[in-house]
This record gives structure tokens, C-alpha cells and sequence, in this order.
């Protein structure tokens, strides 16, 4: 099993970024408290990631076989038409933050923490997409997570840490029965090459979504996965 453990991922909390998402005015009486916070959250974070280089075994019209491991859904398999191999991933802003986190009980405060943190994770996702680029020479990476869409619902976290094996423990993640994980800003996923961008977040109606990645492309389920 080809499994790398990344710890100590780099990150950087960019401070006026950081106002940015919190909603917060640089001539703002707060400005010294949120910045104080992600100083903070920048000296405790150490967020971790695995993941596992595997290569496809068969595609069916509806799933796909990676290397034994059944995943269920009509659009990670035309999104792998072409890739042969693939990325397991797990990655997570670590229990560290999760702590410091939950050590805030002030309501505003807890808000701010929670959302550094996953700033945090966020971050560290874009180093494991650079360092997976410059390992293996790729030019562009798309990636699915599970429960992210109705076709890849949220149980399909079983078989990806199923074949992630006990490694998503070595850097403190677990998963629930309830499918969920802890820590909680961790998020897991199957990146692959690919030679056009492709966000979930394209076929998702739900404008609101604070995390959109992408404009929701009213079209592009029945253009390109035949599907209503």
C-alpha cells in the first residue's frame, strides 16, 4: 500500500485575508483581536495529510474499482475516463487547532477560532495540491469528496478510508459512524489529473454556500454526465 504521511504541512494566514473572511474593517476596534487570534492559530496549527497513489482496476457505466475498492457514482466515473490513476486523500487542519478551538468559550471568539481553522485546513489543501503536482509532474489536479453531491453521497466515505487502512489514525483522524470526522475541519477525497477544471461546486444549485469554488453551471450534468 503507497501511503505518504505529510506532516507539518505549510501554511500562511495572510492577515488582510483573514479580515476579509471574518467580515472585519481594518479601522475596526476588533482588528487587534482577530489578528492577535491568527497569530495565534499560525504558531499552534500543524495540519497534517495522507494519501495514497493508486491506479484504477475497471469502469463500469455507474462506478469505478481502484485497486479493489468499489466507488459508486456516475460522475467520478466520467470524470476518470481518461485518468489512470488516482489520489486518496485525507487531509486536516489537526487536533491541535481543534483544541484551541473548543478553548474559546466566548460565543464571537469561538466563531473567530473556528473559522481560522479552517482557514488553516484550507491552506494546507493547497500545499498537498503543490507538493502532489511537483512530486508527480502534474499540471492540474480536480478532486470529489464524499457527500459533497447527491450522486457521491456521504456514505462513500466507508470505502475511501477502507482503503486508506489505518493511516488517516496516524494523523489523528477518525471516522464516525456517523460518517462525519474528527477533527472536524478535516476533509477527504480522491484527487486526479485532469486536462479541464472541474469544481463539485459546478453542479451544486446552492448559491449561499459560503465555501462555492465555483458558479454553478446550470447545464453541465446533462452536457457532460448525461444526467437531468
Amino acid at each position: 500500500m503507497d501511503i505518504t504521511v505529510l506532516e507539518d504541512l505549510a501554511f500562511q494566514l495572510d492577515p488582510t485575508q483573514v479580515l476579509q473572511k471574518l467580515h472585519v474593517r481594518e479601522d475596526s476596534k476588533q482588528v487587534s483581536k482577530v489578528l492577535g487570534m491568527a497569530a495565534e492559530a499560525q504558531a499552534i496549527g500543524r495540519p497534517k495529510a495522507i494519501y495514497r497513489l493508486a491506479f484504477i482496476d475497471s469502469k463500469e457505466s455507474d462506478h469505478v474499482v481502484v485497486e479493489g475498492t468499489k466507488f459508486t457514482s456516475r460522475i467520478l466515473r466520467v470524470n476518470l475516463e481518461r485518468p489512470q490513476r488516482v489520489f486518496a486523500y485525507v487531509a486536516t487542519a489537526g487536533q491541535e487547532l481543534e483544541a484551541w478551538t473548543a478553548s474559546h468559550d466566548d460565543m464571537l471568539d469561538n466563531y473567530w477560532a473556528d473559522a481560522l481553522t479552517e482557514g488553516v485546513l484550507h491552506a494546507a489543501r493547497r500545499t498537498l495540491d503543490s507538493h502532489l503536482k511537483a512530486r508527480y509532474e502534474i499540471p492540474q489536479l480536480a478532486e470529489m469528496n464524499p457527500g459533497s453531491l447527491a450522486d457521491w453521497p456521504i456514505r462513500e466515505q466507508r470505502p475511501l478510508f477502507r482503503m486508506l487502512g489505518d493511516a488517516p489514525a496516524s494523523i489523528g483522524v477518525e471516522l464516525l459512524d456517523s460518517l462525519l470526522m474528527t477533527p472536524a475541519k478535516t476533509v477527504s477525497g480522491i484527487l486526479f489529473p485532469t486536462e479541464e477544471t472541474f469544481a463539485s461546486c459546478q453542479l451544486c444549485p446552492n448559491e449561499g454556500c459560503p465555501n462555492r469554488r465555483a458558479p454553478y453551471d446550470t447545464g453541465l450534468l446533462k452536457r457532460k454526465y448525461g444526467e437531468d
